[in-house]
C-alpha cells in the first residue's frame, strides 16, 4: 500500500508508479487521485484501490483499516485489485485515443439531421 492523502495534488504521480508495481493507493479524492484511482466497490469487486472524502484523520485511519480488513480477510478480492491496478494505463497512447473518441463524439452528425 502506498498513503497519498493530499490536500491538494494537481495531478500526483505515486499513486501511478505504486499502481504499477503493484501497490495498493490509499488516496484522498482531490485533483488526479480522484481522476487515476478508482476506488474499491466491495459490491462489484471493482476498482484499483482506496480513497476517502475529507481531509481529516478519522478518515484515513478508517480507509487504512479497511484496506487491511481486504488485505487479511478476501485476498481473492485484494488480488483482483492489484491485478486491476497494475494493468491501469496512463500512457500518452491511451490519452490520446480518449481524446479521438471525444472529438468523434462532438463532431458526430446529430441523429435525424
Amino acid at each position: 500500500m502506498v498513503l497519498v492523502p493530499s490536500l491538494f495534488e494537481p495531478c500526483g504521480l505515486s499513486q501511478m508508479i505504486a499502481m504499477r508495481y503493484g501497490a495498493l493507493p490509499v488516496v484522498r479524492e482531490t485533483g488526479g487521485l480522484r481522476d487515476s484511482v478508482i476506488p474499491y466497490n466491495k459490491y462489484t469487486g471493482e476498482g484499483t484501490g482506496f480513497s476517502f472524502a475529507n481531509f481529516n484523520a478519522h478518515e484515513l485511519l478508517y480507509t487504512v483499516k479497511e484496506a487491511l480488513r481486504i488485505y487479511r480477510e478476501d485476498r481473492g478480492a485484494w488480488n483482483t485489485l492489484v491485478g486491476s491496478a497494475m494493468a491501469a494505463d496512463f500512457s500518452w497512447n491511451a490519452s490520446a485515443l480518449s481524446y479521438m473518441a471525444l472529438y468523434r463524439e462532438l463532431l458526430a452528425p446529430e441523429d435525424g439531421k
